[in-house]
């Protein structure tokens, strides 16, 4: 097995949080990484980051709208657990309202479905009518889930997948939901910035958790 990226102290980040530039999307380099606090963003080069502040949920702080929740007791969607990670990836991929691409390239797919099939990366897929209609995928380690990318083609598919991620992390004893910046979508979920500091101690810890996703 090659040795992974020896990565800086990701205190060292400049302002933007851009830690490193170099390597490769490699299982080690992730894993490496994802240990440190650090996460890939781009691929040709591959960059990797730290941002301060850094967004998180508190699991005990998320927030299920009064929409949402009569979306989920209505149960509108059928939601599974990785029975779809290359899918749900893809629909990450897809352009969206506002945007025309996407940072999650074929090189991210690759390197991340062979983090699913090694057990350490996970998807939540949200169904209608047997058709695909929005999901979530992210890393697992210890007690921290690192939340990475959420699609939807039907209104609530998204949100319903991240409640249903909450609900199973809390059930599980995770301490540390990681989903890197907050966003206005995530904001009205409950969404948290935390200092860098503050979510490399937290990280610290949550590494030490036996938590099992599955």
């Amino acid at each position: 097995m090659p040795a992974p990226i020896c990565f800086p102290n990701p205190r060292w980040a400049n302002e933007d949080g851009l830690v490193a530039v170099g390597g490769d999307l490699s299982v080690e380099n992730l894993l490496a990484a994802y240990q440190r606090g650090i996460f890939p963003w781009t691929v040709k080069p591959v960059s990797w980051w730290s941002p301060d502040p850094r967004g998180i949920f508190e699991l005990e702080g998320f927030h299920v709208s009064k929409s949402l929740a009569k979306v989920l007791r209505q149960k509108v969607f059928s939601i599974t657990v990785n029975q779809a990670f290359r899918e749900v990836m893809a629909g990450c991929a897809e352009p969206g309202p506002g945007r025309q691409e996407t940072w999650v390239s074929a090189e991210f797919i690759k390197a991340y479905t062979q983090l699913h099939k090694l057990g350490h990366a996970h998807s939540v897929e949200c169904w209608r009518e047997g058709r695909l209609v929005g999901g979530i995928y992210g890393m697992a380690l210890g007690g921290l889930f690192a939340g990475e990318s959420m699609f939807h083609r039907e209104s609530n598919a998204s949100k319903a997948a991240l409640a249903f991620l909450a609900g199973r992390l809390r059930e599980r004893n995770y301490s540390l939901f990681d989903i890197q910046m907050v966003t206005p979508v995530t904001r009205q979920l409950g969404a948290i910035n935390i200092s860098r500091d503050e979510y490399l101690s937290r990280l610290a810890g949550a590494l030490k958790q036996p938590c099992k996703f599955e």
